[in-house]
């Protein structure tokens, strides 16, 4: 953060040297080193040790960045700008992200090899109902986009309390969205591993729905500056970009739920 008794004279915020970038890489690689221990030893300790540190850090992190916002005043007009390109850059990596799962599902989709029987879906694997749990979710993720668009024009309007009403139900969905997600994997009758329909399948779903949990989480956070009385019409960014985030998940299912419960399905 930067010092408060330093003078401000231009609209840029020169952050001081943090700890937190360095301390989340150390972090994010034992988690990985970890990982990789386990997936050999049944060993998860350091992959639970890395990911608590990842935790730990990202909190401390995202607290310095809200101090800085919100209470010290650095997020000036122009430093927003900063956040919305660099938002903005993180969501359309997040797309060439999903692409890559999009791109191995459709190339073994469109090309089936003889290895599982030159046909789509292999003959072995029972598919699930695309009118039943997934349009359920779908129904579910398009409501809460709604109500995180209800929760922002009530911020732009400056009636907090619709504001409040309108995340809780966000948050809700996004809850109750994972729960079915949890329940159609738990009843699956087919699994990651041994053929290519399932790894593309849980591949592209199951990152969905960590990104769904990441978005309940930062939901919740958003939630709670709320109700502490964070966020003005005109200065919002933090929940902007949350809500940016929640749309983006949206639009990814509305794919996914065409592409490989639907169009998957014939």
């Amino acid at each position: 953060m930067s010092s408060e008794n330093t003078k401000r004279t231009h609209e840029y915020h020169l952050v001081d040297p943090s700890p937190w970038p360095l301390l989340a890489s150390i972090g994010a690689l034992i988690a990985c080193v970890g990982a990789v221990v386990y997936f050999r030893t049944d060993d998860m300790w350091t992959m639970i040790i890395g990911l608590a540190i990842v935790i730990y850090v990202s909190y401390m992190w995202f607290r310095d960045v809200i101090i800085e916002g919100e209470h010290q005043g650095h997020h000036t007009p122009v430093v927003q700008i900063g956040l919305r390109y660099g938002m903005t850059l993180f969501i359309a990596s997040e797309v060439m992200f999903f692409v890559a799962w999009f791109w191995a599902y459709f190339n073994a989709s469109l090309f089936p090899t003889e290895q599982i029987g030159a046909i789509w879906p292999p003959p072995d694997i029972h598919l699930m109902d695309p009118w039943h749990i997934p349009l359920i979710n779908t129904l579910i993720l398009l409501l809460s986009g709604t109500t995180v668009t209800w929760a922002h024009h009530a911020l732009l309007e400056g009636n907090r309390k619709e504001l409040i009403q309108g995340l809780w139900c966000t948050v809700g969905l996004g809850v109750v969205f994972t729960g079915f997600q949890v329940y159609e994997y738990m009843h699956a009758d087919f699994s990651f591993s041994g053929h290519i329909y399932g790894a593309t399948f849980y591949m592209a779903t199951g990152f969905h729905g960590f990104h769904v949990l990441i978005g309940t989480i930062f939901l919740i956070v958003c939630l709670g500056r709320s109700i502490a009385g964070h966020f003005k019409s005109d200065h919002h960014f933090g929940f902007e970009a949350a809500a940016w985030y929640w749309h983006f998940v949206d639009v990814v299912w509305l794919f996914l739920f065409a592409a490989i419960y639907v169009w998957g399905s014939y």
